[in-house]
């Protein structure tokens, strides 16, 4: 898998460096990357938000509701401050109440069908399909803050620095509380 994944990266590469070879200098302090990551974290989050809304009627695992409801709170806020982000600066606001964000798959994203699995699970078999699902979406929101950091002449304004910094501690925090608790399911 390794190989398959570096070999994507070189084809890719070209591709990449010519787009982030041209830093974005027509906006004042931050540029298009720090807006297409603002506006894509939010569908992302969303998405999030419609798994952990699940929790409550799927499982009875009280870690597990636990988790969810940190996720909801933290998802919610952070969503909050991606919008009062793109407001101030007169960028367009994603619609996060249409599911659009499910049709606009970034990484880590689950499909309709996914969803739908998630759903019709219960017990012990939603906790760890939850519990796997939200890992690898984890991991997706990680993909997208690497990618803004690689980007030329992104998150060089401090709030969105300081904010995808915090996404990225934020996730990978939870990434390791939920791979401990995936080992404890049955």
């Amino acid at each position: 898998m390794t190989v398959a994944l570096v070999s994507l990266l070189v084809l890719l590469c070209p591709a990449l460096q010519a787009q982030s070879a041209k830093p974005d200098t027509t906006r004042r302090g931050y540029s298009e990357a720090d807006v297409r990551f603002m506006q894509g974290m939010i569908g992302h989050h969303a998405q999030a938000l419609v798994m952990a809304a699940l929790v409550p009627s799927h499982s009875a695992n009280a870690d597990l509701r636990l988790l969810a409801e940190k996720i909801d709170v933290s998802q919610r806020d952070e969503i909050a401050t991606m919008r009062r982000w793109l407001r101030a600066r007169n960028e367009a606001l994603p619609d996060s109440s249409s599911h659009q964000h499910q049709h606009e798959l970034m990484p880590g994203m689950l499909t309709e069908a996914e969803l739908e699995q998630l759903g019709s699970a219960r017990g012990s078999a939603f906790d760890r399909l939850f519990l796997t699902f939200m890992i690898r979406h984890h991991e997706g929101a990680l993909t997208m803050v690497a990618r803004l950091f690689s980007s030329a002449g992104a998150a060089q304004e401090p709030e969105i620095a300081g904010f995808a910094n915090d996404v990225n501690a934020d996730q990978r925090a939870e990434i390791r509380r939920m791979q401990a608790l995936l080992e404890t399911i049955p």
